[in-house]
C-alpha cells in the first residue's frame, strides 16, 4: 500500500494540512492509498498548528467507523489519515530557551564568538524560541538541524516503504518554513546509513510547494516580525533554492499572491490563528496534483494560476482543470453540512431515517456529535476563505436559505423537472429516501448515513 508523507512545516504548512483535510473529506480524490502528515513546528503551542491536528484527529475519528469495501459507494472520507506519533508532529528538542543558550555562546572562545557576531545579531542571540524564530531562518537553520537525529524522524525512515512518496509544504517568507524545507530536503536525500531504509529515503519521489507571501502582517512596534522584510527574504531564498533545493525535487511548485490582506501581529503560541485563505486550499490541492501523477526521474516546476484575475474567486474564476477537481466535492458537502445542521432533526419520521435506522439515539451518539464539530470547522474554513483577500466564495454560505440549490454562484439551477414548484430541501429528502434503497443494510449504522447522503448530494449535483 502507497503511502504519501506530508510534511507540513510552520503556521502555512499546518494551515495546507488543514485545507487538504477538507478536501479529502468533501471526497476529492488522492491516488496514494494513506496520507501521512508530519508537522514541524518549534512552537508547541502554536494555534493554527493545534486547530490543525484537531481537524486531522476528527476526520481519523470519523472515517474510523467507516467501512470503504469494493461495494462502498461513498467518497466522503474515503482516503486514510494516518498519524507517525501522537499529535502528528516532530518534536524540536531544546527549543523552548534563548537562542544563545541552544549554540551554547558562553563556551564559546573569543574567535568563535566574533564569528557569531558576523552570523547573528543581539537581538537574534537573545531571542526566545519558545514561539519560533519570529520570522528568522538563520536562527532556523541552525536549531531544525537536529530533528534528523529525533526519535520521530527514526520513526519516519523506518515506516518508509517501495512505492512511497514524500511531500513538504512551507512559506518562503518566514522562519520556521524557510529554514526547515531544504534541512528538511537535505536530510531526505543525503540519509543516515544508521536511518532504516535510507537507501529508500535518498531515492524517493519528493514534491515540494513553496508559499511566496500572500498576507501581511499589522505594525506593532513590540514585535520582531515586520511584513516589509517578506520579499527581500522571498528573493534571497528564492536564489538559494534555485541552486540548492529545485535539483533535489522531483516535482517542484510554487504560488503566492499578489493582494495581501493584514494579519494581527502575534509572534505564535496560542494566539497564531490565522484564518484560511485560498492560496491554502491551492497548494493543497498541489499535493493532490503531485499525489495523483505518475513521477519519473524528470525534473519539473509547476504554478498555479486562476482564469479569473478577480478579488473574489467563484467556481467559475477558476481553470476548467481545478474547477472539475473541486466543484463537485465541495458542494456536495456544503449540501451535507446544510442538511445536518438545518433538516435533519426534523426529518426523522421521513423514509429514509426508518430505511437506515436514524432516530435521535443515533443524532446523540459519538460518531454524529463528531461528524457535526466537523462540519462546523469546514463552515467556519469556507466563511475565513470567503472574507480573506484575495477571497475565495464560491458558495452564498447562507444557512438559513431554503434555496440552498441556487447558492452555489455563477451556476443557474436547471428548470422543470422535480424541481418545479417544489423546495429545494423537500427534493434532498425525496432524493435521500431513493438513495437509501441502495444502500447497503448489512454494513453499520455510520456508514449507511454517510454512503446515503453522498448518494443524494451526487444525484443533486448532477441534477442541478
Amino acid at each position: 500500500m502507497s503511502k504519501l508523507y506530508i510534511f507540513g512545516i510552520g503556521g502555512t504548512g499546518a494551515r495546507v494540512l488543514k485545507s487538504l483535510t477538507f478536501l479529502l473529506a468533501s471526497g476529492v480524490g488522492c491516488n496514494s492509498d494513506t496520507i501521512v502528515p508530519i508537522l514541524i513546528d518549534p512552537d508547541a503551542a502554536n494555534g493554527d498548528v493545534s486547530r490543525s491536528t484537531d481537524v486531522l484527529r476528527k476526520y481519523q475519528a470519523i472515517r474510523k467507523e467507516l467501512n470503504f469495501d469494493n461495494e462502498a459507494k461513498n467518497e466522503f472520507f474515503k482516503t486514510p489519515i494516518e498519524s507517525l506519533t501522537p499529535n502528528f508532529n516532530i518534536r524540536i528538542q531544546n527549543s523552548n530557551k534563548k537562542f544563545k543558550e541552544f549554540i551554547e555562546y558562553s563556551t564559546l572562545d573569543k574567535k568563535n564568538k566574533a564569528l557569531i557576531s558576523l552570523l547573528f545579531s543581539e537581538k537574534n542571540l537573545n531571542a526566545d524560541m519558545e514561539v519560533g524564530f519570529k520570522g528568522n531562518p538563520n536562527m532556523g537553520s541552525v536549531v531544525l538541524n537536529q530533528f534528523n537525529q529525533s526519535e520521530d524522524f527514526a520513526s519516519f525512515a523506518s515506516s518508509f516503504s517501495q512505492g512511497d512518496k514524500i511531500f513538504i509544504v512551507s512559506s518562503i517568507f518566514g522562519g520556521t518554513g524557510a529554514s526547515g524545507f531544504p534541512l528538511l530536503l537535505k536530510n531526505i536525500r543525503s540519509a543516515d546509513v544508521a536511518l532504516d531504509n535510507f537507501a529508500l529515503l535518498r531515492e524517493a519521489p519528493i514534491g515540494a510547494i513553496s508559499v511566496l507571501p500572500y498576507f501581511g502582517v499589522k505594525k506593532d512596534q513590540e514585535s520582531d516580525i515586520e511584513k516589509s522584510t517578506f520579499v527581500s527574504k522571498t528573493k534571497a531564498a528564492l536564489r538559494y533554492y534555485q541552486h540548492g533545493v529545485n535539483n533535489d525535487v522531483n516535482a517542484m511548485y510554487y504560488i503566492g499572491d499578489s493582494l495581501h490582506k493584514d494579519y494581527e501581529n502575534n509572534e505564535g503560541s496560542t494566539l497564531q490563528k490565522n484564518d484560511a485563505h485560498f492560496i491554502e486550499l491551492a497548494s493543497a490541492l498541489a499535493v493532490l496534483n503531485f499525489a495523483n501523477s505518475n513521477i519519473g526521474d524528470e525534473r519539473v516546476v509547476k504554478e498555479f494560476g486562476i482564469e479569473n484575475d478577480t478579488n473574489n474567486i467563484t467556481f467559475n474564476d477558476l481553470n476548467e482543470g481545478t474547477k472539475g477537481t473541486v466543484f463537485k466535492p465541495l458542494t456536495q458537502y456544503y449540501l451535507f453540512h446544510l442538511y445536518l445542521k438545518k433538516q435533519l432533526k426534523n426529518n426523522l419520521d421521513m423514509n429514509f431515517a426508518s430505511t437506515l435506522g436514524i432516530n435521535s439515539s443515533f443524532l446523540s451518539g459519538d460518531f454524529y456529535v463528531k461528524l457535526r464539530s466537523f462540519n462546523d470547522e469546514y463552515w467556519a474554513w469556507l466563511n475565513q476563505m470567503s472574507a480573506n483577500e484575495r477571497g475565495f466564495s464560491p458558495f452564498t454560505l447562507e444557512e438559513n436559505n431554503s434555496n440552498i440549490l441556487d447558492s452555489v454562484k455563477g451556476i443557474q439551477l436547471k428548470n422543470g423537472g422535480f424541481f418545479q414548484g417544489r423546495s429545494n430541501y423537500e427534493r434532498f429528502t425525496e432524493n435521500l429516501s431513493k438513495t437509501s434503497r441502495a444502500v447497503n443494510k448489512a454494513s453499520g449504522i455510520e456508514n449507511r448515513f454517510i454512503e446515503n447522503f453522498y448518494l443524494a448530494t451526487e444525484k443533486l449535483v448532477k441534477e442541478k
